[in-house]
């Protein structure tokens, strides 16, 4: 909130310092305290050939559509999990590319570049971050990303979350306010999840 009053410089308005937003939306209930640990989902293919990590936790970009990040995150439902998948872009953290499905193999991720690439056909030459999991590092998604000229970056070796803490981030603040500060999502239905 506070990053984007300062983007907005709303005319007139004193914007106070990054705690004060923070304690007055806390106030008036717009803050979230996780209540669960959050478990990683990322299963690493120790066999399948990585790719140099062309990031090194630099997720600043002076421009658009040159760094994006990638990841899949989960959301529990009544009757199974949503698996969404989705690309922000560094430069402004928007969302390029967005799939869902109840699981979470390379398909997800290759319809989610897809899906990107139809709506932001420049995207072609950027460089695309990940985690070490299986569905990045699997020969169907490697391809897709070579046929359109993407280059591919993954953490370093270990799997550290920090090499993609920006994206984890954004699922943390997307979930939090789209999601668990509105809903029970164990009482909707992947259906409803989607919608």
């Amino acid at each position: 909130m506070y990053q984007a009053l300062l983007l907005k410089q709303p005319e007139g308005v004193h914007i106070p310092s990054e705690r004060t937003v923070y304690r007055v939306m806390d106030q008036i209930g717009l803050s979230h305290r996780p209540k669960r640990k959050p478990n990683g989902l990322t299963k690493a293919d120790r066999e399948a050939m990585k790719s140099d990590d062309l990031l090194k936790r630099d997720f600043h970009s002076d421009a658009p559509l040159e760094k994006c990040i990638t990841d899949v995150t989960e959301i529990p439902a009544r009757n199974g999990k949503l698996y969404v998948s989705a690309i922000f872009d560094c430069f402004d953290l928007s969302v390029l590319g967005l799939s869902m499905g109840t699981n979470m193999k390379a398909d997800l991720c290759i319809q989610t570049l897809e899906n990107a690439l139809t709506a932001y056909p420049t995207l072609e030459g950027a460089i695309i971050h990940s985690d070490r999991g299986t569905q990045y590092t699997s020969e169907s998604y490697r391809q897709t990303i070579r046929e359109h000229h993407i280059h591919q970056s993954m953490n370093s070796a270990g799997g550290r979350c920090h090499d993609n803490a920006r994206c984890e981030s954004m699922w943390a603040r997307m979930k939090t306010e789209l999601l668990y500060d509105r809903y029970d999502t164990s009482q909707m239905t992947v259906e409803e999840l989607k919608a």
